[in-house]
């Protein structure tokens, strides 16, 4: 992370969105955000990714005399809630797959400090590299120039890239036992985003076996937040988002064999 930056006087405009961290505002072409432990690990992944050439995520600039992390700001809208026509198109969840490969080959080249630390909110099924862990479209960015960016990685950690495509596609196509929300025909839907991704025969069946587990370790997360009253898990459960997730999982695990037959047949 590089040094503190001067007070800039500008006035701050907070930043609607996000379950999990408060205080995020705007302030001219950057972002300010509280930071954490975990803050110079992500700050040297998302240098990486902008130094072997993915633009898609903010870059990060130093810290505040406020004491608060700055990044660039990425003009667009989030996808979720008000947005989420832009996914309509299976055109797009390839386009969407793609980019979400691109950002997981780039990440694979980073090799983060021995001392890192990372905010690890669920823990993944592996470690192959580091991952987003919250790659949904409400993190998700439709640029005013066009192009998608990816935004919030402060749970970034150490991850594999099938449990971070199973909690992607959740979102994106989406897997949801809302029939209100539900897509028309979720199975293609899921195909193109795989499909877009380049995941092989082998990765297919893997990643179907996931979806539930990933949607499942939502749900328990929320139900120990609720027992224990740590937020803002707690809250999110009373507000009926646990009992979604459970929905969402016994959804996708009674057609495991029709996501199956969409990716692969």
């Amino acid at each position: 992370m590089s040094g503190t930056l001067p007070s800039v006087p500008m006035s701050e405009e907070p930043l609607p969105g996000g379950n999990v961290s408060a205080g995020v505002v705007r302030v001219g072409d950057t972002v300010r955000r509280p930071i954490g432990a975990h803050t110079p690990a992500v700050h040297a992944l998302l240098r990486h990714l902008h130094e072997v050439g993915f633009s898609g995520v903010p870059r990060p600039l130093g810290i505040d005399d406020q004491g608060r992390e700055v990044l660039t700001f990425i003009p667009g809208v989030v996808v979720h809630p008000d947005h989420r026509h832009l996914l309509d198109s299976v055109e797009t969840l390839g386009d969407l797959g793609q980019l979400i490969r691109d950002l997981h080959d780039a990440a694979a080249e980073f090799v983060p400090s021995p001392d890192a630390q990372w905010q690890v909110v669920i823990q993944d099924v592996g470690a192959e590299l580091i991952v987003h862990h919250d790659l949904a479209a409400w993190n998700l960015i439709a640029g005013t120039s066009g192009g998608w960016s990816v935004i919030d990685w402060d749970t970034a950690a150490p991850g594999t890239r099938l449990w971070d495509l199973a909690y992607t596609a959740h979102s994106l196509v989406p897997l949801t036992a809302d029939a209100s929300e539900a897509a028309t025909d979720p199975g293609s839907r899921l195909r193109a985003l795989v499909d877009g991704y380049g995941l092989d025969e082998q990765q297919r069946h893997q990643l179907v076996e996931l979806l539930p587990r990933r949607t499942a370790a939502m749900r328990d997360l929320l139900a120990r937040g609720a027992d224990s009253g740590t937020e803002p898990w707690a809250s999110l459960s009373a507000d009926g988002h646990g009992d979604t997730w459970s929905r969402n999982t016994d959804y996708i695990a009674a057609r495991s064999a029709h996501w199956l037959a969409a990716l692969i047949d």
